[in-house]
């Protein structure tokens, strides 16, 4: 059994069994990763996959077993690697991050231009997607690091680090009768369409649910995963929009009112993740506290050690996590 046997088997399993796609991503031939597999198989005596002539079906269940396995193995081959560099002292390398439309449209900009300043060298790879795309991510170890808001039971392998909290407003257009009041009620918003993110209807403070407490049915027009989008169907007339408050720009939605929800919605909680067991370089720590200046690289090592996410909050239970303005 030889590494790049792993690996190919590995990113085969990540291409949705492709294994033309597969050598593709690897810079070599098809005929040599359908050699190499089958020369594994024969080495274990049993097939990690079922096939429909040259075809790759699906995964056998001792496959699944041999291939979580591997994941382990190139990951960790990966770690060695990265340990080298950061004995080396060396400032090259690369950093995967994953996160929602708003964080890598409101949030990173600033912190990704600092950081690239502080670190040429280094490859930024940014990958925007829902929870559910961001979790088969990290199910696949294609990313260093997570950025995201609640979806907790998504990302149990993930060493979750408290950032920032954020509040929901209530956004509309500068004509709409709600434009005059300061802090709506349920009730009146339940008088109008509702634009509003997917993600209102699960978690704490669901949309669905605050309404209910109230009495109310809320009559929500559209969802999207899109800040920008919902904005745009805000200022068509389509409904009032309840967005994240980091989502606004003082100057682009200077032709939008918003009015405060933090009568209705609790606060939420945006957070940082990675992989437990993982090896942080030197330049992850400092990216870390430019995201969140109150996770400075020691309280960071403190914790990422951590056997479980409960670990983890305690030791940095008497952290004060500040809201982003």
């Amino acid at each position: 059994m030889k590494l790049h046997q792993l690996r190919y088997l590995v990113s085969v399993a990540d291409t949705d069994l492709n294994i033309t796609a597969a050598a593709k991503a690897l810079h070599t031939s098809q005929p040599g990763v359908s050699k190499q597999l089958k020369m594994l198989e024969d080495e274990l005596g049993f097939r990690i996959f079922v096939r429909a002539g040259r075809a790759l079906v699906r995964v056998t269940p001792p496959g699944e077993q041999v291939i979580a396995r591997a994941r382990h193995i190139v990951r960790e081959v990966g770690n060695i690697r990265g340990l080298a560099a950061e004995l080396r002292k060396d400032h090259e390398g690369s950093l995967s991050i994953a996160t929602t439309h708003t964080q890598a449209r409101y949030v990173l900009p600033a912190v990704l231009k600092r950081f690239r300043q502080q670190f040429p060298g280094v490859r930024l790879h940014l990958h925007q997607g829902t929870s559910e795309q961001i979790a088969t991510m990290v199910a696949r170890n294609q990313v260093d690091f997570v950025i995201a808001t609640g979806g907790a039971d998504m990302f149990p392998e993930l060493i979750r680090l408290p950032c920032y909290r954020w509040r929901r407003v209530i956004v509309v257009p500068a004509a709409h009768p709600l434009a005059a009041v300061a802090a709506p009620t349920v009730g009146q918003l339940a008088q109008h369409p509702i634009i509003t993110y997917s993600f209102s209807f699960t978690g704490p403070s669901s949309l669905l649910d605050v309404f209910a407490e109230a009495g109310e049915t809320p009559n929500v027009a559209l969802t999207a995963w899109d800040s920008d989008v919902i904005k745009e169907y805000i200022r068509a007339g389509l409904g009032v929009g309840i967005l994240a408050d980091v989502a606004i720009d003082p100057q682009q939605d200077a032709d939008l009112r918003v009015r405060s929800a933090a009568h209705i919605f609790e606060p939420h909680l945006t957070w940082l993740g990675f992989r437990r067991g993982a090896l942080l370089r030197s330049f992850m720590y400092d990216f870390i506290t430019m995201v969140a200046p109150h996770l400075t690289r020691r309280r960071v090592q403190a914790v990422e050690d951590s056997e479980t996410q409960a670990a983890v909050d305690q030791e940095l239970a008497d952290i004060a996590i500040p809201f982003r303005r």
